[in-house]
C-alpha cells in the first residue's frame, strides 16, 4: 500500500514516463494521498496562469485516490517525529513531516522523488518511482 507525495502525483499531471510507468507496474497496488498534498495542489492549481484547469485535475486525483485526513492518531506519530529531529538537530518542514507521519500512521510506503529529504524519518518506507 502506497501514500503518493504531492511531487509524484505533479510529476503524473505532467505525463513524466519513469512515473507513469511506475503507476502501471503498481496498478494493482492501493494507493492514497494525504490531505496536505491535496491542499499543495490545491494552491499551486489556484496560483497558476490556467486556475480553473488545475482544479479540475485536482478534482479528479480526489476522485481517483482516497484521502487520508490529518486524525488524531496522524499528530500524535507528527508530534513524536517533529520533537526527536529537533533534538537530534533536524528539521523538517510540517506539511512534509504531516505527510510522513500519515504513511507510518497508516503503514503506508510513502512514494516520492525526495527520498533524501523524508530518509530523516526513521522507519518511513520510501519509494521513488521517479527514479
Amino acid at each position: 500500500m502506497h501514500l503518493i507525495d504531492t511531487d509524484i502525483l505533479v510529476f503524473s499531471l505532467k505525463n513524466d514516463p519513469s512515473v507513469v510507468a511506475n503507476f502501471r507496474a503498481n496498478a494493482a497496488s492501493s494507493k492514497a494521498i494525504s490531505v496536505i498534498s491535496l491542499a499543495e495542489l490545491s494552491y499551486g492549481a489556484r496560483k497558476s496562469a490556467r486556475p480553473a484547469v488545475h482544479l479540475a485535475a485536482v478534482q479528479r486525483i480526489r476522485e481517483l485516490f482516497p484521502v487520508h485526513d490529518v486524525t488524531p492518531g496522524v499528530a500524535d506519530v507528527f508530534s513524536a517525529l517533529k520533537a526527536d529531529l529537533e533534538q537530534g538537530g533536524n528539521r523538517l518542514d510540517d506539511f512534509d513531516l504531516l505527510i510522513g507521519a500519515t504513511a507510518l500512521f497508516h503503514h503506508l510506503t510513502l512514494v516520492t522523488h525526495n527520498t533524501t529529504h523524508f530518509s530523516r524519518i526513521d522507519g518511513l518506507r520510501l519509494e521513488d518511482w521517479k527514479a
